[in-house]
């Protein structure tokens, strides 16, 4: 239903969208809707969404948005309040671009948000994320980062310096790869901190450094981070909106997605031995295939800084391994560096996440969604290390721009949040959440084939 205020007809409103001024809206000529006229907005090429309250219509902004088009997407219909607060950590400027898409607000006899989020949870959330603010969580400590970045430069070195001075024997060049492989997953680790915006106050600071560790320390590209991993965050575990969960037919996830495959009689993989084919083609294979394919869709977007840091790593590399191994050699040596790091970011990714809840889209709120889809593995030294701080992957999600020097200390506060509203709060050692990746599998694979069987 859509309530007319002030004269403005249902045409005016169109006529605006997304189109620059919106001064006369801005001045309290504002049109009303309901959530029945929002959710209807839901779809390519028509696209509204509600945040604190006001109606914006985004279908021609999603092509500019900077963190991609289907990101904003995924919120389209909904209340997307929560998502925005979280991931730009100046809310003033992202306000800016608002205010011409602005088309109206919701009818005060409307909740703020729709059916199926928790308004108390919303707010208690809130209140969490104020005194999380107060508290200065949210800052962070840049000799931590800067210590972080020295370490891996001292592991890129350090694997040189032992080429330079033992040779290239097998257990040399062995060792080599190891240290290489060590220092890759935690560039890796450092250039998601950039990522999420959680080191710098400008962001502009931080898309650099961004640039410069996936790119030039790692190869590969910041806008395809960028795009995938947001998405990620918006909507973590839902089929259709997180990538992460496409598992390109290779595996089956969650309960509802095996029986569908099952009552279809899809077999692309014999999906009741998925968590043994695993070892063979996930940690080892999954990600250096997913890390290909999108180098190549950078290259035909033409996304020429991206590509341009990408050349740096290699040429860089290939500088400094091509007078110890030769041309080929250096493909041998790096494919393997790339073997045992695909092993490591695989295990610590999926350990938070797969085996949690993996469905389609069900409108919860941000708390309540986040922690459906995610889990802890208990803090330690080591573990802090080996995973880049992900061990909080509950806070982390939560809080994406936070410094995860802070997950520890903002921790306590969200699992009493949790308990209040009784969320589950779960925390695992690091052997039982990788025991976990295999029984959620073979649970997955059995649930397709009973319905591949018999219904």
């Amino acid at each position: 239903m859509f309530i007319e205020k002030n004269s403005l007809t249902y045409i005016q409103v169109c006529v605006r969208t997304g189109y620059g001024n919106s001064s006369e809206l801005s001045s309290g000529n504002l049109s009303v809707f309901t959530w029945e006229e929002v959710q209807k907005h839901s779809h390519k090429g028509d696209q509204w969404l509600v945040i604190d309250r006001k109606v914006y219509n985004v279908t021609q902004w999603v092509k500019r948005h900077p963190g991609g088009i289907r990101v904003i997407s995924h919120y389209a219909g909904e209340d997307a309040t929560e998502a925005f607060t979280a991931f730009h950590p100046n809310l003033t400027f992202p306000r800016k671009f608002l205010k011409s898409l602005l088309i109206g607000e919701l009818a005060d006899t409307e909740p703020s948000q729709e059916a199926g989020k928790n308004a108390v949870v919303v707010q208690d959330f809130q209140a969490l994320r104020e005194r999380v603010e107060k508290e200065g969580l949210l800052r962070a400590k840049p000799l931590f980062f800067s210590l972080y970045l020295g370490h891996i430069l001292l592991l890129e070195a350090l694997s040189l310096g032992l080429l330079w001075h033992w040779g290239t024997s097998w257990s040399v060049t062995l060792l080599c790869s190891v240290i290489l492989a060590t220092s890759q997953s935690q560039a890796g680790w450092l250039q998601h901190d950039f990522g999420h915006l959680s080191v710098f106050k400008k962001s502009s600071w931080n898309h650099i450094l961004h640039k410069f560790i996936i790119g030039h320390i790692k190869g590969a590209s910041a806008n395809w981070w960028n795009h995938r991993h947001f998405q990620h965050h918006a909507k973590p575990n839902v089929f259709c909106k997180d990538p992460d969960v496409n598992m390109l037919h290779l595996f089956v996830l969650g309960d509802s997605q095996p029986v569908e495959y099952g009552i279809k009689k899809l077999k692309y993989m014999p999906y009741n031995h998925q968590h043994k084919y695993f070892f063979l083609i996930g940690p080892p294979l999954l990600i250096p295939l997913y890390f290909q394919i999108e180098i190549m869709r950078t290259m035909r977007s033409c996304l020429l800084k991206d590509l341009a840091w990408s050349m740096t790593f290699y040429l860089r590399y290939f500088c400094c391994y091509y007078p110890f191994f030769g041309f080929f050699g250096c493909i041998v040596f790096f494919t393997f560096v790339r073997f045992l790091e695909s092993h490591w970011f695989v295990w610590v990714t999926q350990m938070s996440h797969l085996p949690m809840d993996i469905d389609h889209e069900k409108h919860h709120d941000w708390l309540t969604m986040q922690l459906n889809a995610t889990c802890n593995i208990e803090q330690s030294p080591f573990n802090d290390w080996f995973s880049g701080h992900l061990n909080f992957q509950i806070e982390h999600h939560l809080f994406p721009t936070m410094p995860r020097h802070n997950y520890q200390a903002v921790a306590p506060l969200v699992q009493a949040l949790c308990e209040k509203h009784h969320i589950p709060y779960q925390v695992k050692t690091l052997q039982g959440a990788f025991a976990d990746i295999i029984s959620s599998l073979k649970k997955s694979g059995d649930l397709w084939l009973d319905a591949y069987l018999h219904k």
